[in-house]
């Protein structure tokens, strides 16, 4: 028995996403509050958790669909394209209008943390640049192209906009991987991403965040190898495995201590045991069947499918709540985090429920209708 359902349910990937976007919630209170803690404090980690959760999504749905929606039929892209960009538009732009309306407010709240904190100050342009360029880069999703445009709202954008190439570059790695087989395919394709980035650097153009696909490939890669190893056998599907921690372990990047290399393949494993309890002694499927089912249950799909809306909304709520504790209150920084996770999730939350309600699933509908099958007359 599996945690991937006979429907084509991956009963703990609600879960891990909801958690995902909690800890990059959580981990950004570390950073602007002065409090400081190790793996929870860092939202890297969890922003990577949730990229290994997308290369895995994406290939999963690949592999139900393949039958009827083969990628080598060009439609089958332009199909797969307009729902990924019918999933993250709607919301993404109403986000992006409110954070380039809002930045100099953010802005403001942003300098009293800095000023708090001691660090370098944010630089202005992220917050106040409302120009008809910097709209067009982040409404085309061109923007992680560029140095200039790939930081420069207060949203933590970076991310979407690797989204956007990773969805735009997957049906080509899937045909390649059905050419030249899984592991020569995504190792090949992370490679090719590592001798990008090595060369950028060699050139000298640096990213302020890892918003360039190469940059962050290898971590797509290893969710989209421990998504082909359910089509394989247990002695393949480890050595996918492998090289998934292989991958995650490639020199990009910060955050490569010790410490973070192991919570990085402590993902990987903990990943894989949920979707491959079929595969392990009985001695540790045993525990992890009733944890995987847990983390589908109401509450985490719950959790899950805001997901997406709080990751986009809560630096804008969260910089002025923790300005104004701050300037308000004279407390230790262990209180002001919980005081600051206390007062911004639940508003958060409630937001990104609204955001889901009225706009996301209304967003993902028009993408359906719009690649559902048309009866033929």
């Amino acid at each position: 028995m599996t945690s991937v359902s006979n429907g084509g349910r991956v009963d703990c990937l609600d879960g891990l996403r909801g958690l995902a976007a909690l800890w990059v919630l959580v981990g950004h209170a570390h950073i602007l509050t002065g409090f400081s803690l190790p793996i929870i404090g860092d939202p890297d980690l969890g922003v990577d958790l949730f990229i290994m959760l997308s290369g895995f999504l994406m290939v999963f749905h690949y592999q139900r669909r393949k039958e009827r929606e083969p990628w080598e039929a060009s439609n089958t892209w332009i199909t797969f394209w307009v729902r990924r960009y019918f999933r993250i538009a709607p919301l993404y732009y109403v986000m992006l209008v409110a954070a380039l309306t809002l930045g100099p407010f953010i802005y403001d709240s942003r300098m009293v943390i800095d000023g708090f904190n001691g660090v370098e100050p944010q630089l202005a342009s992220r917050y106040f640049d409302s120009s008809l360029t910097n709209y067009l880069a982040h409404l085309t999703f061109l923007f992680g192209f560029s140095p200039d445009y790939a930081f420069r709202t207060a949203l933590p954008d970076w991310s979407i906009g690797l989204e956007m190439q990773f969805y735009a570059a997957l049906p080509f790695i899937m045909i390649i991987v059905g050419r030249i087989g899984w592991i020569k395919g995504i190792v090949g394709a992370s490679f090719a991403g590592i001798v990008i980035s090595y060369a950028l650097n060699r050139l000298g153009i640096s990213f302020p965040m890892p918003t360039f696909l190469p940059l962050k490939m290898h971590i797509f890669a290893a969710g989209m190898l421990l998504a082909g190893a359910l089509r394989t056998d247990k002695r393949r599907a480890y050595q996918f495995a492998v090289i998934a921690i292989l991958l995650v372990l490639a020199p990009l990047g910060g955050g490569k201590d010790l410490m973070h290399q192991f919570v990085r393949i402590a993902l990987v494993l903990i990943f894989f045991a949920f979707i491959h309890t079929h595969r392990l002694p009985e001695t540790l499927a045993k525990p992890l069947r009733p944890m995987g089912a847990w983390l589908g249950n109401r509450f985490f799909h719950g959790l899950g499918e805001l997901s997406f809306g709080a990751y986009l909304i809560h630096l804008m709520v969260m910089q002025p709540v923790i300005a104004y504790l701050i300037k308000t209150t004279d407390v230790s920084d262990p209180v002001r985090w919980a005081l600051s996770l206390v007062i911004t999730m639940p508003i958060v939350y409630g937001l990104a429920w609204l955001g889901y309600n009225l706009i996301e699933m209304p967003g993902q509908n028009v993408g359906r209708g719009l690649t559902k099958p048309r009866a033929s007359v």
